[in-house]
């Protein structure tokens, strides 16, 4: 059964790429990438398919996908 992850992206930030676990158990994960044709999403897929420890194909957006709050599946 696959893991739902809440995110919040700031993408075009300078802090990133970097994810920051939030009070609530969401996630807060800052992409160099501009939210422009999905790039932005892009990364957010690649950084949590690192901090994850799986593949970037085993990581899906399922909801948000033009909304800085995302969900996201990921297969262990």
């Amino acid at each position: 059964m696959p893991t739902v992850v809440r995110a919040t992206i700031k993408p075009g930030s300078k802090k990133g790429p970097l994810v920051e676990i939030l009070e609530d158990g969401a996630l807060q994960l800052y992409v160099r990438a501009p939210a422009v044709e999905g790039k932005a999403n892009k990364a957010a897929i690649e950084l949590l398919a690192s901090h994850f420890g799986v593949p970037k194909s085993s990581v899906r957006l399922t909801g948000g996908q033009t909304s800085r709050f995302k969900r996201f599946e990921i297969d262990d």
